[in-house]
């Protein structure tokens, strides 16, 4: 693992290398096998248009959501792609043992060569019933107060360096590096890079100490963003992977070919949202269902804010949008997630981005996989 496998290139006239995020969203009228299409769908495009890396969440308990088991996904994700970087954005490493994680990734690694991120956050991604089903237990604070135990951990597994007297010494993440070792073995020179990802200061401090790289989930945690950044980067110190700080802040970003769609879009998908975190998550509404709610002056107040920090509307307007978020917060990468009910709308705004900023078009058969 080297920096050039974690730092991106700007394409085009780009002023970062530009990423996707993918939530499989499930939009009402919609099932989880078209969401789970639209992803490969929307992954292959992605590696056409010149998109740096394809990221997929992990998230329970939501009917909108079909995420729940990032590394299946990747995997499937990895049949259909030859080129771009794909990862979690991310794992929740207090949801599992660290020895899964390292199998799993290492799984993912073995199938796709070189272009494996592994990105882990420490909240549940879910509610806190969800949470203790996921982690048989009801002491949730444990696994966030325990996230750098955990993390070191699975390190340790993905590097199959446990020192000798550790209990684990003998247990190994296959595949991996024991394979290496055992005779007449050969192992591949890569290995995931492990990612940091935050909504505060915890994470950017401990990735900034780690000298790992950083995904800042500006997305749903605008105002926090220029303080967590210049936190990671105040406390980077150089790693054996990183010489200097690499920060990307995934951004909310829906562009149309008419400025009204794309409101009407977003603020669909910010209905979703008023119902999520009122403890009513459901599928992502229609534009029609969302013109016939009545909005309570609360809900209003929150999707005013909420839609705020989303770059939405002409294509022009996301690209003054994003130059200005890259220009105010100095992150090296962007990492766009686009929330809409309409599948074709959001595999739209992609491609109007990447016009924009004269992302190139890689043929599809370069890189194809050999039988």
């Amino acid at each position: 693992m080297t920096a050039d496998e974690i730092r991106g290139e700007a394409r085009g006239t780009a002023p970062a290398p530009l990423s996707v995020l993918d939530l499989v969203t499930v939009g009402a009228g919609r099932t989880a096998t078209d969401a789970l299409r639209t992803s490969v769908t929307l992954a292959r495009q992605s590696e056409h248009r010149g998109f740096h890396r394809y990221w997929v969440a992990e998230h329970h308990s939501m009917p909108g959501v079909a995420s729940s088991s990032p590394a299946v996904i990747l995997a499937h994700l990895a049949a259909h792609t030859t080129r771009i970087r794909l990862g979690s954005g991310g794992v929740m490493l207090p949801n599992h043992a660290p020895l899964v994680i390292a199998e799993q990734f290492g799984t993912l690694e073995a199938m796709a060569p070189g272009r494996v991120d592994l990105g882990l956050g420490r909240a549940p991604g879910t509610d806190g019933a969800t949470a203790a089903a996921l982690r048989r237990s009801s002491r949730l604070h444990e696994g966030a107060d325990d996230f750098p135990e955990q993390l070191a951990e699975l390190t340790r597994f993905l590097d199959d360096d446990f020192p000798d007297g550790h209990p684990y010494r003998r247990v190994h993440a296959v595949p991996g590096p024991i394979q290496a070792t055992s005779p007449g073995g050969v192992q591949s020179p890569h290995r995931p890079p492990v990612w940091l990802l935050g909504s505060s200061g915890f994470s950017a401090r401990l990735a900034g100490s780690l000298g790992l790289p950083f995904a800042f989930a500006h997305h749903f945690s605008a105002r926090n963003t220029i303080p967590a950044l210049d936190l990671y980067r105040e406390s980077f110190r150089p790693s054996p992977v990183l010489d200097a700080p690499y920060a990307l802040i995934g951004v909310s970003a829906l562009a149309a070919d008419e400025e009204k769609e794309a409101r009407r879009q977003v603020r669909a998908a910010a209905l979703n949202m008023v119902r999520l975190r009122t403890g009513r998550p459901g599928l992502v509404p229609t534009p029609e269902e969302a013109e016939a709610h009545a909005f309570s002056v609360i809900e209003q107040d929150f999707i005013d804010s909420w839609n705020a920090d989303v770059a939405h509307g002409t294509v022009d307007e996301v690209r003054t949008r994003l130059d200005d978020l890259r220009k105010r917060t100095g992150a090296d990468e962007l990492m766009l997630t686009t929330h809409a009910h309409s599948a074709e709308l959001r595999l739209r705004s992609y491609e109007l981005i990447a016009d924009a900023y004269d992302l190139p078009r890689i043929p599809r058969d370069e890189g194809a996989p050999q039988a």
